[in-house]
């Protein structure tokens, strides 16, 4: 399989990213505490979707997101200019002030993490992989589905991102997501997480018929999305040989202030570590 210069090309797992305006940051320890209004409609979430739909739904999840991409094109979801204000181990990792750092985004989509990362720090080799085909076109880059050790050396990445990748994923294959980056990080390395967490506004907003198991859901495009609790996220990366170093809600308010409308937003945002084989 062949890599393009900028050492990006196409793999097995995808992202999603919230798209309006955050305010409010907060940290938390526990989940979100629900109205009664809220616990009463997720209590009434029993019937969950066809076994049948749900095999279909796996089957045709490269095929969903990419007709996602050809709806939304490169317009969807905005540049990522925070990811070095939430994320200070992109430069505070580094042993020495020159060294070049080796990043994988795993779930890159269009790019929208990528670029801004370039413009700060230029000193960044970047693997990217993704799992829409359509997606990866738009950062100019080879389209496979091979596995990473075929493109990437093992062992030989500093830090790997998963930003609003995970929750895609059907949780029966989350472990082998885990398996596959950790095989081309460096034992010390970091994983940099954020995703949806347990409560959010996106997970309320689901209507009856669009669940699929615990805390895991479909869109109307076919889309999936799970909504981790941090309990559930430490015990997945730890039973994959990975360290919990942070692992907490963030808790934002989103103002949409063309229709007026205020709504929590969680997010999980952690940090995991390698550990020396």
């Amino acid at each position: 399989m062949a890599l393009s210069e900028s050492g990006i090309f196409s793999g097995d797992i995808n992202c999603t990213d919230p798209g309006k305006e955050e305010e409010s940051k907060d940290q938390a320890k526990t989940a979100r505490i629900l109205t009664l209004e809220e616990q009463e409609r997720l209590n009434g979430e029993r019937a969950l979707v066809s076994d049948f739909k749900q095999m279909k739904l796996e089957k045709e999840a490269q095929k969903n997101w990419d007709l996602f991409y050809k709806r939304n094109t490169t317009n969807f979801f905005k540049d990522r200019h925070w990811t070095t204000r939430e994320f200070e181990e992109l430069k505070a990792c580094r042993e020495f002030e020159s060294q070049k750092l080796v990043l994988l985004e795993a779930g890159c989509g269009v790019g929208n993490c990528i670029f801004p990362l370039l413009e700060d720090d230029l000193n960044i080799f970047v693997y990217a992989c993704d799992f829409s085909p359509r997606a990866v076109e738009f950062v100019r880059c080879d389209l496979t589905k091979d596995d990473l050790m075929e493109n990437v050396p093992e062992s030989s990445v500093d830090v790997i991102t998963l930003i609003f990748v995970l929750s895609a994923v059907h949780p029966d294959k989350m472990k082998l997501v885990l398996e596959n980056i950790s095989r081309v990080l460096k034992p010390g390395g970091f994983v940099l997480f954020r995703d949806y967490g347990l409560y959010d506004h996106a997970m309320l907003r689901f209507k009856p018929g669009n669940k699929l198991g615990e805390n895991f859901y479909v869109r109307q495009d076919g889309t999936r999305s799970y909504f981790f609790s941090k309990e559930i996220l430490a015990e997945l990366f730890e039973k994959t040989g990975f360290k919990c170093v942070a692992n907490d809600y963030v808790l934002r308010e989103t103002v949409n202030k063309k229709e007026g409308l205020c709504v929590p937003r969680v997010f999980l945002q952690s940090k995991f570590m390698k550990t020396e084989s």
